[in-house]
Parts: structure tokens; C-alpha cells; sequence
């Protein structure tokens, strides 16, 4: 069907009756990835999927809030996490994990929640079909002072530190628990030298600093939400688990290969080094090799490893907050290059804090100030080597090319009170992540995928029309034609116009393979480093834009 296969959108709209659009799509320039997007605003049941033109594919309905992190896994099921009550109040409080077919019939459903623990934020689906799943601990008060917590640093409500537990779905209703790892176990501190684990935490960058980040007392969680991970991202290559922690303002790389009694220890997995942290960045100051000044994540949030076979494939991307930074408050997306060693390790410095010194990329606005989320958010690399980006607060989603160019905007039409009419004040529109899906996602095979229209109640007048990758028809019909087709070394093309022209290579998949500039009546691009196959070249100059198919002998 057409929308299956669009790689290249446009967006024409007008005004609402009061002049000023408040939700919905605003840009969707022909450079944006196409695809189908997901999301679940905070402050509804459901979950939404829409496609780029701001409009409704499909949506699940619960019987609970989401809590708070959602996926469309390849079976086209929706995997998503509900609050429900808990004694664990705090921020991304969740407890339950629920799985819905594509028609949004509930299919599985299980409470990891009880006065013991309690699963918040995230989970991940793993390749074998378990569920990894984020949860706190309770730690009681004089439990938390036996292993080495400073006691003005806690109350009655005692400790909840950070687990992570494979589940395998069974039936219905059902679970077990494969797999787990505890930050409890992992522990180092400076203030009691009666303890056993008493040390410096600057020889022990593989251990949590009890003691650090305790922060004030206040908010959701207290003391007792020391850690406040937020973030669960998994490498199947290396077998590796991402743990985002919002509080101390890091991340961190754990073993998953370690069974669970090595995941308790410090030796054993393909690491040797059992279930101590791997890797840490963003805050050598929480293991003493640095001081505030040399912290470089702020409150972040979703820090995951890009995928294989996307640009920066490898590299960890994360949502940084900017929560306290020092240039004000700024939010940024930054790309990491870690410092991975052939055994799987990561390069540590004696004496130094994890490297590496600079970011691999990073998006900051400008001007810097107008982006800004203090909690929540998230990040995703797309095929084209565009981002797309989640500023949580404001329920705002948009995707910027890697100069920055904003390329596709959306707001969240969705509050508390459900869709809002278009040109209202979308407040309490927050929505905790965004994930783009490729056209060709295995979900979505066989699935009926005709658009419904937009999600906001009396939408804008307007068009937005899809440009089918397999059929040429209205493309060509511009200012450009193509002379040579198929092409061997060269493309040969013809502007009726002779304006300067700026063009751009994609492959069927809406990879940007390569761009340029020309002018003329006539043009030639090299096409010689080209592998055979069909691509699609997008040119446009001030007066046409034109989308047109080739193919690579």
C-alpha cells in the first residue's frame, strides 16, 4: 500500500479558525525519515502510532497509565508498562508489564510489584523473546547503614537501590525470572572502615559510591530513590546491558553473559568481571577521579546503544537533561564513542576518569536555551542518519539532520482530558519516549495501515501528500528529468530552469548515501562508488522539488 512505502512527505497547512496551530504536525520536509512513529503521552491509556503526516495508524487502549516506556516488537504486538498502586513512590513508578496484538486484545500481562520491589521506567525486549526489566529494591534503613550509607543520608523509608531482571513470559499471566543483577552488590564506600567493602571510591570505578549523589531528602523517592535509573538499553552482540541513571548523572555498562550467582561477584561472564560496572561516563566526581566541574551529563535519560547498521552504529546516544548545567538550562543530545576493547572491556586509564574527552556528536539548539526538558526525554538515530528527538516535558517530537537542520515537528495532541482541539493549549501533553519505525519493520507486514486522520479534534485544513518510492508519477513531471537511466559512472540530469540545485542520494530503505550542489541546464553526478541496485535521487531548487527513481548497473 502506498503509505508502506513513502519515503518522501511534504506538509501544506493553514491556520485554525483563531490563527495559531498548538498541535499535531507542523513540518514534515521531504529529508525526514519516513516512517511510523510511537508513542504513549503520560497522562492517557493510550498508545498511539502515527505516521509522518500526523496521522493515526493504530492505538491501544489500557485499563492503567503507562509506566512509563512502550515498544512495538517485530510480532506487531505492543509490549508497554502500567503504573498501578505501590508503597515505591516515586518518579516512573510502573509495576506492571502488558503485551497487546495489533488489535489490541490483551494477550499477556504480569505484576513484577510487591513491599520487596517494584518494577519503574523501562524495560527492553531481548532477541529470545525475554523482557528485561528495571525495578527498585527496598533496603530497609539499618540495612543501608550496615553497608556503609552515611545515616544523615536516609530515613524510615530506607534505600531503594537499582535491579535489573530477565523475565520469561509464560502463558497469560505468568513469568520467571531468569536472570537478575543488583546494584546492592556492587557497593563501595568511605565512610565506615569497620565494613568490608570500606574503600576509596577512586580505586573502584567498577562500584557505586554509596554515598554519593544522595541529594536532598526532597521530591518523589527521597533519599530512597538514590539512584533513579530510568533507562534499559541491550547489545546482543556484546551481550551487554546500558543502566541510565538520572541522580548521579551517569551510565553505566553491566555484563549480561555472567549467570546470576557471577552477576552477584566480580568475576566470571565474557568479561571476567562478573556483575561490576564495565564502563561509567558522564560524572567522574561520582568515583573520585574529577569534581563537578568535570561533569558532562546532567539528569539524563535514555542513554542506548545505536543500533548495528545505522550511522554511529555502537556508539551510545543519550538524552542530556541539562538539569543544573552550568551554561543554564540546556538541553542536548550527545553521542558517545566508547572506549571498547577487542575482549569486550573498555580502556580505563589509571588513576583517570573513563574517556573519551569529547562527544562523537551532539545536537544543541539555537538558539541553545529554546531546547529544554528537565526530566523525561529521548533520543533515536535513524537510517538516514537523521535524529529523531523526544523533548519529553512539552510532548514535542522532531527530527534534525547531523548539522542540526529540523527537518519534522510534531506535538502531542494528548492530555490528560485526551485529544485536544486544535489551536487549545496542549499542557500535561508530556510524553516520556518517541521510537520511529521503519516502513519496512516486520510489525508491520500484513497489517492494514490505511491513515485515520489526525489525532487532535477539529484538525487543520490542509494536504500532505506522499511521494511512492515505487511509482514515479508526479515526480518526474517537474523541472527535472533524467537523461540517463540506467546509469553507469554518471547521472545525467536536465534543469528546465538552470537555478543552482541542491540534490541528494537515497537508497529504497531512506539512507542518505550522498548530497551536493549544482547548477545549470544541464548536470552530471557521479554514480561510480555506487553498488548496483535502485536509488532515489531527491533535487530540488528555488521554484520545483522533484523525487526521481534511478538505477545503478
Amino acid at each position: 500500500m502506498k503509505s508502506l512505502y513513502s519515503l518522501f512527505l511534504f506538509l501544506f497547512f493553514g491556520l485554525s479558525a483563531n490563527g495559531q496551530q498548538t498541535v499535531g504536525l507542523f513540518l514534515n520536509d521531504s529529508l525526514a525519515f519516513n516512517g511510523y512513529t510511537l508513542f504513549a503521552p503520560l497522562s492517557s491509556r493510550t498508545t498511539y502510532l502515527i505516521d509522518n503526516c500526523g496521522e493515526l495508524i493504530n492505538s491501544w487502549e489500557s485499563n492503567f497509565s503507562p509506566g512509563v516506556s512502550t515498544y512495538l516488537l517485530e510480532n506487531g504486538h505492543l509490549l508497554r508498562t502500567a503504573r498501578i498502586p505501590s508503597a515505591f513512590n516515586a518518579g516512573g513508578t510502573g509495576g506492571r508489564i502488558e503485551e497487546y496484538d495489533w488489535d489490541g486484545n490483551l494477550v499477556w500481562a504480569y505484576d513484577y510489584s510487591s513491599a520487596d520491589y517494584h518494577q519503574h521506567h523501562d524495560i527492553e525486549p531481548l532477541p529470545n523473546g525475554n523482557i528485561l526489566v528495571l525495578a527498585w529494591e527496598q533496603i530497609s534503613e539499618q540495612e543501608a547503614i550496615d553497608l556503609g550509607r552515611n545515616p544523615a543520608l536516609i530515613n524510615n523509608q530506607g534505600l531503594w537501590p537499582e535491579s535489573i531482571v530477565e523475565l520469561k513470559p509464560i502463558g497469560s499471566d505468568s513469568a520467571e525470572i531468569v536472570w537478575e543483577w543488583h546494584a546492592i552488590d556492587h557497593i563501595v564506600q568511605d565512610f565506615d572502615p569497620n565494613l568490608p567493602n570500606y574503600g576509596n571510591p577512586a580505586d573502584h570505578p567498577e562500584k557505586l559510591d554509596i554515598n554519593y549523589g544522595a541529594g536532598t531528602g526532597s521530591g518523589p523517592g527521597g533519599f530512597a530513590d538514590w539512584i533513579h535509573g530510568n533507562g534499559l538499553s541491550y547489545n546482543p552482540d556484546l551481550d551487554q546491558i546500558i543502566l541510565c541513571s538520572r541522580r548521579l548523572h551517569e551510565f553505566y555498562i553491566i555484563d549480561h553473559s555472567t549467570t546470576t550467582t557471577e552477576a552477584a561477584g566480580s568475576s566470571g561472564g565474557n568479561s571476567g568481571r562478573g556483575g561490576d560496572l564495565l564502563y561509567r561516563w558522564g560524572n567522574p566526581e561520582a568515583y573520585g577521579r574529577g569534581t563537578s566541574a568535570d561533569k558532562t551529563l546532567f539528569g539524563p535519560h535514555n542513554a542506548h546503544w545505536i543500533a548495528d547498521g545505522l550511522p554511529g552504529a555502537g556508539h551510545v546516544l543519550v538524552f542530556n537533561n541539562g538539569v543544573d548545567r552550568p551554561a543554564g538550562f540546556i538541553s542536548s543530545v550527545d553521542e558517545i564513542a566508547t572506549p571498547l576493547l577487542p575482549d569486550g572491556n573498555y580502556l580505563l586509564d589509571a588513576n583517570l576518569p573513563y574517556g573519551p574527552d569529547n562527544l562523537a556528536w551532539t545536537y544543541m539548539a539555537d538558539p541553545p536555551e529554546s531546547f529544554y526538558s528537565s526530566n523525561i526525554s529521548g533520543a533515536q538515530r535513524l537510517p538516514n542518519d537523521n535524529t529523531l528527538i523526544c523533548e519529553g516535558d512539552d510532548g514535542l517530537f522532531f527530527e534534525v539532520t547531523p548539522d542540526g537542520k529540523e527537518v519534522w515537528r510534531y506535538v502531542s495532541p494528548v492530555n490528560i482530558q485526551g485529544p485536544i482541539t486544535q489551536g487549545n493549549n496542549p499542557a500535561q501533553n508530556s510524553v516520556f519516549r518517541a521510537i520511529r519505525y521503519a516502513p519496512d519493520y516486520p510489525a508491520f507486514a500484513g497489517k492494514d495501515l490505511t491513515p485515520q486522520g489526525p489525532i487532535e479534534l477539529d484538525p487543520l485544513p490542509g494536504m500532505c501528500t506522499l511521494f511512492n518510492a515505487l511509482d514515479e508519477a508526479g515526480s518526474s513531471a517537474n523541472h527535472f528529468r533524467l537523461l540517463t537511466n540506467p546509469v553507469a559512472e554518471e547521472l545525467k540530469i536536465e534543469s528546465l530552469n538552470g537555478f543552482a540545485v541542491n540534490y541528494h542520494i537515497f537508497s529504497l530503505a531512506g539512507k542518505h548515501i550522498a548530497g551536493g550542489t549544482a547548477a545549470g541546464y544541464r548536470f552530471d553526478i557521479a554514480t561510480g562508488n555506487l553498488p548496483a541496485g535502485m536509488y532515489l535521487l531527491h533535487v530540488s531548487d528555488k521554484s520545483s522539488t522533484a523525487v526521481l527513481r534511478f538505477v545503478k548497473q
